[in-house]
């Protein structure tokens, strides 16, 4: 195995089932000769040509728009959008007709498009660039949502959303696009969608979180471990279909959860989530659900932009709340 940061996982990811199904197609704005703008797709056009890398105008409607009717005549376009406040130009294309396509035929046509994009600040850019609106999709029936977390995950999602027969919306995080580096299997690796994975195991507290945020999460989990207090730390990894059954199953283990994401508080999915722990599991629960969050204000420019992200010391302050009930 290589050792291999998020950009260089995805592109193996791609090449990979690239060579295993010519009908994989590439399609977004500089992803050919210049490998996107964060480089995800370098080399692939020199391999397999620009029949299959595709570079497109400006325009992300009819990015996915063509990428829809490729993959109802039985291609696999997989897409990627620049950034992902881009991506609501594509938003009657992606909830009106990708979303839609089974239940419209009845099951005639599907829709198997991947829709790739860079979530998330930390990059210190400019408005539109840093946006973490997962929630948009997560409420959208018929597109499943996928967020890796570290290169071995972005490696296994993506051989899986590809092979997924809908419409998958992947979220890369742009913070830890080069972060970070770890071994990621060569060859066949999918880790199948609508899992949730178990990071570490305790019995005080559970902490619930995706993305870029795992990362702060498990280093308070271990803070709070130098305390004496033992934190389960899960990794949705699939935001929709959500793996409440994990999640559910925790919480009744340690009675307290604790959610963290990025994205704004109201009506983000730590919302969805508390609420199932309310229904599903009240009477395991020993302490309120508690949120760490970001701001309820668009993501602020690079000056600000630590002011807004959850960091160590905020997960930790909530760990001992709900610890302390």
């Amino acid at each position: 195995m290589s050792k291999l940061n998020v950009v260089q996982a995805i592109n193996q990811a791609l090449r990979h089932e690239m060579e295993r199904n010519p009908d994989l197609i590439l399609m977004g704005e500089d992803i050919g000769r210049d490998g996107g703008v964060f480089r995800v797709t370098e080399g692939l056009i020199d391999q397999f040509g620009e029949r299959r890398v595709v570079d497109t105008p400006l325009s992300e409607s009819g990015i996915v728009g063509i990428a829809i009717g490729m993959a109802a005549y039985g291609l696999t376009p997989v897409v990627e959008i620049q950034f992902m406040g881009f991506l609501y130009a594509a938003m009657e294309q992606l909830i009106s007709h990708a979303a839609r396509l089974r239940t419209r035929t009845r099951g005639r046509y599907t829709c198997p498009i991947v829709v790739r994009t860079p979530y998330g600040g930390g990059i210190h850019a400019p408005e539109h660039h840093s946006e973490s609106t997962e929630a948009f999709f997560v409420h959208t029936p018929g597109l499943k949502v996928v967020v890796p977390s570290t290169p071995a995950e972005a490696k296994g999602l993506m051989l899986s959303a590809i092979r997924d027969p809908d419409p998958v919306i992947f979220l890369e995080p742009a913070k830890i696009y080069r972060a970070i580096k770890e071994e990621v299997p060569e060859g066949e690796y999918a880790i199948p969608l609508g899992e949730a994975r178990l990071l570490t195991e305790g019995k005080d507290l559970t902490l619930i979180t995706w993305g870029a945020m795992l990362h702060p999460t498990l280093k308070a989990a271990d803070r709070m471990a130098e305390k004496g207090v033992e934190a389960e730390v899960i990794d949705l990894r699939t935001l929709s279909p959500l793996d409440s059954a994990t999640i559910i199953r925790s919480v009744e283990k340690t009675g307290r959860a604790v959610i963290i994401h990025e994205a704004p508080k109201t009506c983000g999915l730590g919302a969805e989530i508390a609420a199932r722990l309310c229904e599903e599991a009240l009477l395991s629960l020993e302490a309120p659900v508690a949120r760490v969050t970001g701001f309820d204000t668009p993501i602020p420019l690079p000056k600000n932009e630590k002011y807004y992200l959850p960091d160590v010391d905020q997960i930790v302050e909530a760990a001992e709340q709900v610890v302390g009930f």
